[in-house]
Order: structure tokens, then C-alpha cells, then sequence
């Protein structure tokens, strides 16, 4: 570390003072007072605003506003609840995201990455807000850098910019040098003096990419997107033919005009439009993202974007780091294999154990040999995840520690302690155990190992098995859900384990082996379960082809070397014990490290795209027969034959309130891909049956003189029947909670119809019997059509389901 002095400024960089021993105590307290520290709020969730926007302000809640405010002007308040509907919506959704949020703040603050700074005290770990202006960090490998430095010192220190930059190389850092927030340390280790913080640095770049709402992808969010830009097109050309024909029907524009009825015209054409819109809807998958993720987190699973919950579900393949997933990540040393006689070995594994920038494997070497000397090394090469190597460099000359097949290529040459390096080795890898070899050779100063270089001892190390994993694996292996080992470790190591959790690995694939064309690689692929020697940029390199296959791809870890590929898989988890950068980028986080987790994440995912299906199924047959009644009361020129009110009352009878129970029931069904077409092949069919039936009864009923009031009473019961048999329909099988719910509903139905008040506010009056027989046989004919639907939606559903898992076999 350097001594006190001036730093070199970055561009737009404060000048830094350094101190030989970093700040003192009341150094930092004068840069809290002025406000110079790295306290920047950055949600680790969606923003009170950003809650607020999707709920309240939007195309459609405008839509309703406006129709709620023509009616009140007109003096109709009484057909204007759907406005209260609205309101209550955009509460609910409000409130209960907002619960989520404070939910997944509370853990993602109690699971925040600390710093760790120099000051006059000595070497504290600190939160990361708390870092000030001209604070010494302090540098190791598989620390996310907090705030903008300039380094100090190094040993070897290497920076992995990729987060920032895009690029995948590690870069070297030397003192004078920038080293930017967000970007990770690989290798080595260093100091830096704080020269840039809180909303100055380069955090919120990072922080775009790893806030929990960047819009992972959801095929229900924008499936239904894709719904409401329907709806939004066509609702305006419909508002007016609706208007046109309710002119009309009060004898044309002139009359109606001049007669006060076009006020009539104008209600019933605000019926036909809020109809439209599937409010509920977005609600309802708003819910159900929010509660699945707050059910999530009491299993100490921290959901970084909602709609991910989702997307476990569809994973059809998961890749997995092995240590800190397969294996517990608690390195233990096992035993030393001397296969050269060369003095002093034990002296430089004692070294090794006790640096503090030491690794878990070298940490494990701590107090296993005998203490290190008081002589110093001229120099060291820090470990790199390029080389999978280290060296330190005594009076006595270069000492080498790293994997056997990467410190000597060349084992299987004519060398015979080469070849009984590599028989040992691979013997011992077989057995599942980690094999490190230390060499020994002549000085050099470039990066290389010396070619003098021989076998002194190897080494080799134990990992503790998680308990749940064997039992993890064979429920994706039961789900249909393929597995891929990915591990910087001995392949031969890496497939052991792997047998002993019950995966089918003969043998591992040597990642240094892999093939540069995408098509070679899927072929490696498809043929090996197990791959060791990976470095982080084929981790990602793997994911990405295994997506352009078409696969949907999760990916597990807690190294900086996982980070990549986390970042680029379509769901990354990571361990909470993982690098601060691993956990920036990932998607969901296992803050207790339990991988028997992900079963309960799956579930929940499952239970969320089911119920939002059947849910949506619901709201768009709502959208569909209202938008078909619309368009076929606009050319038949027929008064529309519903008031507002008795939409607002028949909507939440048949779909809003049970769709909140409906939502949130337990459901295992399988992810198959198609929710959209699915929803719509039910929902089009039955909007259309339902747009039959009443406008028949609509027109047979205006042909036989009956009375417009009489007309609209028999519409909105063959609408209640109607709907709650399509309640009945996509409720399949009735449990008896189901029963409970859709019993409660008809209950509703006898009250709207009974009791005075509710009949007198929503104008309904006694239907006459040729009136009451009209509308039971339209009921019935309906019911039949709906059930027709419901066989042949039932067929293509089977299909679908059918094509995914000869598909997912396929792959």
C-alpha cells in the first residue's frame, strides 16, 4: 500500500488524500456531516412510484376515470360503480405489492454485502453506504468493488469489468489505476483510495442491471400485455358504433338529442366499453406475483423480479455449479502425496493458509503444516480463473500450487514423474476428491510456469456433500428437467460427486476441450452430463447455446465465477454465502444456501402460471362476449341490453371475487407453453356462444314488444347463469373449497334477485313467464355451447401438453 501522499484523480474523480493508516474516526464523522459517503438509496425492488404508475396510472384506469366522470355529469352515479370496482383494484394491488416490497427490502437489507476499509483503527467491515470520501477499501478476491477508487497497492490484482464494460477478460490493476463500483475482483488482492461515491459513482450502472424489476421474461406479463394493446386499439372505433346504434334505437341523434335520452345512449354505451376492459386481470397476476414472492421469502428465498417465480416453472434445464451447490463449499485438506523430494514444501503451504487473501482451499491448508518462516517472498502471482494457478517466489526459488492437468499440460509426455503425477492424480480424482499439486522450479517474471518445474507434493482436499441434493436432482429428473455440472474443478472430481447425488456420469468432459463452433458444442452437450476445468467465460458460453437450442435455462452458484453465466441464464440463483457480485445478478437468491429449496420455488411458479391461466381464462371470455356484443348490438342497431350497474354487480358475482380465491389456490399442474392461445381457444369460443345467446334472446325478445326493462332483468340473469357455469367449467375439478366459493356466488345471485334493495338500485323487475322461459332456454343453449367449448379447448390442451414433453424429450 502506498504512503501518504497524492492520488491520481480519475476523469471527473475527486483528489485523493491518503493516509498511511486511512482515515480516523473523526475524519469520517466530518465527511458523514458534509454528506460525503456512499449512501445512495437504490431500491433492491420496484419503487413506491413504479407501484403506484402500474396500478393507478395506466391507459385503461384512464378509460375508466373518464367514463365515471361522464356518468357522474349526467347524474347516473348509481351505473358508475365500476368506477369504485376500479378503485378498489388499483388499492389492492397498490397495497398488497407494497407489503411485498417491504417484505423482500427487509431481507434484502438484512443480506446486504458489506466493505471492507482501512481507517486508523484498522481493517473494518462495514455496510456499504457507510464508505466515505478518501476511505481505503480494501480488495479481495470475490469482493464487489463499493465505490470509485484509485488503487493504492496490488498483489496480483485482477478485476473482472465484464458487468460494466461487457468485456469478459480480467483486467490487471496496478497502483494510479481506476477501479470502478460494480465491476468484481477476481484475483488477487489490493487497496484503493475512495475518490467518487454514493449517486457519483458508477454503482447505479450496476444497479440497472441487477434491480429486481429489469423485466425478466414473463410470457403471462406479456401475454396479457399483448391483450390490453388489443383491447386499446379497438375500443375506441366500438365506443362509437355502440353510441350510433343507442342513438338510433332512441330515435336518432336529432331526437335523442333534443329529448334528453341520448343521456341513455351515452350509459348504455359506457356499459358496452368498461365491459371491455379486463381490469381484474392485471390485478390479479399483480397479487399473485406478490404473494407468491412473499411466500417465498418466509422460505428464506429472496425473489429479486417477481415474474421469476414464474419463470422457474418453465426452466427445462438447470445447470449447477458443484461447490456451494452440489457440495456444502467448505473445503477440508485431506492428505499430502510427496512425490518429489524437494525441501521446504511444507513451509510454503504453511505460507499459503495464512494470507489473508487466501482462498477457501488455501485457508484450509492453515495450521496443517508448520509455520511459515519469517522470510518474505520477492514476489507472487495471484490465482487466476484463466490458469488455475498461483505462485509464490522464496529465496529458494518458484513454488507452483494448482490443478495438476493445468500446472503440467503436458503430464502424459515421456516424463516418468509426469505420468505417475497424472496416474495418481486422476485416481484420486476418481474418487471424488479435489487434487492440487505444488511444483518447483526456477524464477520466472511472466506468468508462466518454469520449464524446469517439478512435482513436489500433491495435495488433496474433501468436500462435504450437501444433504439435499440427491434428493433435489431426482425431483427435477422427475419433472422432466434436464441437469448440466459446470465446475472449474478436475472433471474426473466433479463426476464422482456427481454419481454419489445420483446423477448417470461415467465420466467428466474437460472444458479446455470443448469446440469453438455452436453446433459442436450442443453435440458435447447433449453426450456429457459433467463438465470440469470451466473457465467463467465458457460458463456463459454454455448457457447461451444452450438457450439459442432452446432451452430455457437456469443457473446456480455462489462464485465470482458463476456470475456470468447467472447473468446470463434466463433465471439465475445464487447462494446467499456467494460473492456480493453473484448476488447482484441473479434472480432469486437461497439466502440459507438450501438448494432443496428450488423444489418450492418450481411449485410456486406452477401454481402461479396454472391459476393466472385459469384466471385469465375467466377475464377474457369477460373481454371477448362483451367486445362481440358490442360490435353485434352496434350493427343489429339493438338497444344495448345491460345498465353499467348490472355489469359492475354480475362481473364481481362471476368473476372478480372468486378469481381472488381461484388465484391463490394450490395447483402442481406442469408448465406448457402456450398460455395465451390456450386462454384464447376457451375464451373466444365462449364469448362468442354467450354473444349468441343473448343477442337472440335480445332480438326475439324485442319482437315480441316486451319491455326494455323486462329485456335488460332477462339479460342480466342469463349473464349470471351463464357466468357462473363458466365458473363451474374452468373450476375442474370442484374441490370443496371451490364448492364453497362458487356456492356463495349463486347464494349472491338469489340475494340480487330477492331483496328489494338490491333489486330496486339495479332496476331489475319480475319477469314475465314467456320472458322467464326465453331466458332459461337461452341459459341452457348456452350451457350446451360452453360445454362444447370447454371438450374441444380440453383436446387442444391435451395437445399442447403432449408436443412440450415430446419436445422437452427431444431436447
Amino acid at each position: 500500500m502506498a504512503g501518504a501522499g497524492r492520488g491520481r484523480a480519475g476523469e471527473k474523480g475527486h483528489t485523493v488524500t491518503i493516509a498511511a493508516t486511512g482515515l480516523s474516526a473523526s475524519e469520517v464523522e466530518e465527511r458523514v456531516a458534509s454528506g460525503r459517503t456512499n449512501a445512495f438509496v437504490q431500491d433492491t425492488s420496484r419503487s413506491v412510484w413504479s407501484i403506484l404508475r402500474a396500478n393507478v396510472l395506466t391507459l385503461f384506469n384512464g378509460i375508466i376515470l373518464a367514463c365515471f366522470l361522464v356518468l357522474l355529469a349526467i347524474g347516473r352515479w348509481q351505473d358508475a360503480l365500476f368506477g369504485f370496482s376500479a378503485i378498489a383494484n388499483a388499492v389492492i394491488g397498490t397495497v398488497q405489492e407494497y407489503r411485498a416490497k417491504l417484505a423482500l427490502d427487509r431481507l434484502a437489507l438484512l443480506n446486504a454485502p458489506n466493505a471492507r476499509v482501512l481507517r486508523a483503527a484498522g481493517e473494518e467491515e462495514i455496510a456499504i453506504e457507510a464508505v466515505v470520501l478518501d476511505d481505503i477499501l480494501v480488495l479481495r478476491a470475490g469482493d464487489q468493488v463499493a465505490a470509485d477508487a484509485i488503487v493504492t497497492g496490488s498483489r496480483g490484482l485482477q478485476l473482472d469489468e465484464s458487468m460494466l464494460t461487457g468485456e469478459s477478460d480480467a483486467v490487471e490493476k496496478s497502483p494510479g489505476d481506476r477501479v470502478l463500483s460494480g465491476s468484481v475482483v477476481v484475483a488477487g488482492a489490493g487497496t484503493g483510495a475512495v475518490d467518487r461515491v454514493g449517486a457519483d459513482s458508477f454503482a447505479n450502472s450496476l444497479a440497472a442491471e441487477a434491480k429486481k424489476f429489469s423485466l425478466v421474461a414473463s410470457e403471462l406479463r406479456s401475454s396479457i400485455n399483448r391483450v390490453l394493446t388489443w383491447v386499446a386499439w379497438i375500443i375506441g372505433p366500438i365506443a362509437l358504433l355502440v353510441l350510433n346504434a343507442q342513438m338510433v334505437a332512441q330515435g336518432g341523434w336529432e331526437e335523442a338529442t333534443a329529448s334528453g335520452a341520448w343521456r341513455d345512449a351515452v350509459t348504455a354505451t359506457i356499459a358496452a366499453v368498461v365491459a371491455m376492459v379486463p381490469l381484474g386481470l392485471v390485478l390479479m397476476t399483480s397479487i399473485t406475483f406478490a404473494v407468491g414472492a412473499v411466500k417465498l421469502a418466509r422460505q428464506q428465498v429472496l425473489v429479486q423480479e417477481l415474474p421469476a417465480v414464474e419463470g422457474l416453472a418453465r426452466v427445462d434445464l438447470i445447470c449447477l455449479d458443484k461447490t456451494g451447490t452440489l457440495t456444502q463449499g467448505d473445503i477440508v485438506f485431506d492428505a499430502a502425496h510427496p512425490l518429489t523430494a524437494v525441501a521446504g514444501w511444507e513451509r510454503v503451504l504453511a505460507w499459503y493458509g495464512v494470507q489473508n487473501d487466501a482462498n477457501a482451499t488455501a485457508r484450509s491448508l492453515a495450521g496443517r503444516f508448520e509455520q511459515p518462516g519469517e522470510e518474505e517472498p520477492t514476489d507472487r502471482i495471484a490465482f487466476s480463473s484463466a490458469r488455475k494457478w498461483s505462485a509464490v517466489i522464496f529465496g529458494d526459488g518458484m513454488w507452483v500450487l494448482g490443478g495438476p492437468e493445468m500446472v503440467f499440460p503436458a503430464a502424459a509426455s515421456g516424463d516418468p514423474a509426469l505420468q505417475e503425477l497424472d496416474r495418481r492424480a486422476g485416481e484420486l480424482a476418481a474418487t471424488g476428491r479435489r487434487t492440487l499439486v505444488l511444483a518447483h522450479g526456477s524464477p520466472t517474471h511472466d506468468e508462466t510456469v518454469p520449464v524446469d518445474a517439478v512435482p513436489v507434493v500433491l495435495l488433496t482436499f474433501k468436500e462435504n456433500i450437501r444433504p439435499d441434493a440427491a434428493e433435489t436432482l431426482s425431483f427435477f429428473a422427475a419433472q422432466g428437467v434436464g441437469v448440466r455440472i459446470i465446475s472449474g474443478d478436475n472433471p474426473q472430481t466433479v463426476a464422482a460427486i456427481a454419481r454419489e447425488v445420483g446423477l448417470h456420469a461415467p465420466s467428466g468432459f474437460d472444458a479446455r476441450q470443448l469446440p469453438d463452433t455452436d453446433a459442436e458444442l450442443l453435440t458435447v452437450l447433449d453426450d456429457y452430463l459433467v463438465f470440469g476445468r470451466v473457465t467463467p467465460d465458457q460458463k456463459r458460453r454454455i448457457v447461451v447455446a444452450l438457450k439459442s437450442a432452446g432451452h430455457t435455462v437456469a443457473m446456480t452458484g455462489d462464485g465470482v465465477n458463476d456470475a456470468l453465466a447467472i447473468k446470463e441464464a434466463d433465471i439465475g440463483i445464487a447462494m446467499n454465502s456467494g460473492a456480493a457480485a453473484t448476488k447482484a445478478v441473479a434472480r432469486l437468491i437461497l439466502l440459507d444456501g438450501r438448494f432443496s429449496h428450488l423444489p418450492s420455488v418450481v411449485a410456486e411458479g406452477r401454481q402461479v402460471i396454472a391459476n393466472i391461466e385459469r384466471v385469465s381464462m375467466l377475464f377474457l371470455t369477460k373481454t371477448s362476449y362483451a367486445t362481440f356484443l358490442a360490435i353485434t348490438f352496434g350493427i343489429l342497431l339493438l338497444p344495448f341490453p345491460f345498465l353499467p350497474r348490472q355489469l359492475s354487480v354480475t362481473d364481481g358475482l362471476t368473476i372478480g371475487i372468486p378469481a381472488f380465491f381461484l388465484a391463490l389456490l394450490p395447483n402442481a399442474q406442469r408448465y406448457v407453453p402456450g398460455f395465451l392461445r390456450r386462454s384464447l381457444t376457451f375464451a373466444v369460443p365462449a364469448g362468442l356462444a354467450v354473444t349468441f345467446g343473448l343477442a337472440a334472446y335480445a332480438r326475439l325478445a324485442a319482437d315480441a314488444q316486451i319491455p326494455e326493462a323486462e329485456i335488460r332483468s332477462g339479460s342480466t340473469l342469463i349473464l349470471t347463469i351463464i357466468g357462473l357455469w363458466i365458473l363451474v367449467v374452468l373450476s375442474r375439478p370442484v374441490t370443496r373449497f371451490k364448492g364453497i366459493v362458487i356456492g356463495a356466488m349463486m347464494i349472491g345471485l338469489i340475494l340480487m334477485y330477492s331483496l328489494p334493495i338490491s333489486r330496486d338500485f339495479l332496476q331489475l323487475v319480475d319477469l314475465t313467464l314467456a320472458t322467464a322461459v326465453l331466458a332459461l332456454g337461452t341459459s341452457l343453449v348456452c350451457i350446451a355451447l360452453i360445454e362444447i367449448v370447454r371438450f374441444v379447448h380440453r383436446r387442444v390442451s391435451r395437445r399442447d401438453a403432449e408436443r412440450a414433453s415430446s419436445q422437452r424429450a427431444a431436447k
